[in-house]
């Protein structure tokens, strides 16, 4: 169901204000093509219906195709999953999420793309770490991690959700199951210990000093490293971390309302089993904490590992798959095509395209004869 309030309406009617709330060109950029987006003001094609019965037009306006926009990321994500599931092996996988202290918020904020870096790299090098440990693995693992940098009420709250194979290949070439037959993975105590000592050492040396009290107050807390418990099989896991690859700070559907300048959207409380409430901020306040959640210009933000890399997985993962076997995926339908608006048989074919200054008079005379409607569409 199409959402009644979208972010691109906050966008909209604070147009005039976006540059006074971003703190760089490249958010107010980024905000500027979310409020476009399938509008006039990207253009647009005309669509003819395939089936002989009906042959309608159809306008459409295009998507700005931004990682960063509510209405541009369902068939990305689709096309993603499936090019995973042919990944896949039939073994154990673990959801383990590595989380930043807020103490580092304010680092992150001046310098997102290093301090964001540094935790690809820290987390890498903790799988890799106890992996490599034949105390715990004795095998070369694998990952995919996927950044995320918000909170349900969009405060800044970076941490990685990572996939991770119960297992990993030993020196001889073998593949060596995790513990317990690959039910168990490594110790969450041990491993946020070593992940927040190498994460310290790592903004030391490569970041400019800071007061003594400032590193002192990040060993004053535990850092969160959640390992969850094994999926159930690895069918599920592709559906599960597609939940999180193309996800963005909020969408659509949250925003119940928009009035007086004001946003109110919905909220989870995890702490208190995901109980939703109501948030209301302005719409400066709104857009100021959106922006947080734009990444740097040309960021890497979904990231693959170790046996999962695409340097070795190429080679890797068919023979291991002949080895361990693949998972029985349930047979997916096509990826959905444009279907006609109208008789919903036909499938929508493009005909003609026109920029901003919007489809030829030809072209709209056709339309307007034609009866037909304008729908935004992705395009």
């Amino acid at each position: 169901m199409k959402p009644v309030y979208e972010v691109a309406q906050v966008l909209e009617g604070n147009r005039e204000q976006l540059a006074g709330i971003c703190a760089n060109s490249w958010q107010l950029r980024t905000l500027h093509a979310l409020r476009k987006c399938r509008t006039a003001s990207l253009g647009g094609h005309i669509d003819r219906c395939n089936n002989s019965s009906c042959h309608r037009l159809h306008l459409s306006y295009n998507s700005c195709r931004n990682r960063h926009c509510p209405k541009c990321q369902g068939h990305k994500r689709e096309e993603w999953i499936r090019a995973r599931e042919a990944e896949l092996l039939n073994v154990t996988y673990f959801h383990v999420v590595f989380t930043l202290p807020s103490e580092l918020n304010r680092i992150c904020l001046h310098n997102p793309k290093a301090i964001y870096n540094l935790l690809f790299g820290t987390a890498w090098q903790v799988i890799k770490g106890f992996s490599s440990n034949p105390k715990f693995l004795g095998a070369h693992p694998g990952m995919i991690a996927i950044l995320h940098t918000w909170g349900q009420n969009l405060s800044l709250h970076p941490h990685l959700h990572c996939i991770v194979p119960g297992g990993g290949i030993t020196m001889s070439g073998k593949w060596k199951s995790a513990r317990n037959k690959g039910k168990y993975l490594f110790p969450v105590k041990a491993m946020s210990k070593v992940f927040r000592a190498r994460f310290v050492a790592s903004l030391r040396k490569e970041f400019p000093p800071q007061p003594t009290a400032f590193y002192e107050n990040l060993f004053k807390h535990n850092w969160v490293i959640y390992c969850k418990r094994p999926f159930l099989g690895p069918e599920q896991v592709v559906e599960y971390l597609g939940r999180y690859t193309h996800k963005i700070a909020i969408s659509n559907h949250r925003i119940k309302s928009l009035d007086n300048n004001n946003v109110t959207f919905t909220v989870k409380d995890y702490r208190h089993g995901g109980r939703k409430s109501l948030l209301r901020l302005t719409d400066a306040e709104f857009i100021r904490r959106f922006s947080l959640h734009i990444l740097p210009k040309g960021f890497v933000r979904i990231r693959h590992y170790g046996i999962l890399s695409s340097s070795k997985k190429r080679e890797l993962l068919p023979l291991l798959q002949q080895v361990l076997g693949r998972p029985v995926n349930h047979e997916r339908p096509p990826l959905k095509h444009r279907r006609c608006p109208y008789c919903l048989i036909g499938i929508m074919v493009t005909i003609a395209v026109f920029d901003s200054r919007g489809p030829p008079k030809a072209w709209s005379d056709k339309l307007k004869k034609n009866g037909s409607s304008t729908t935004p569409q992705k395009a």
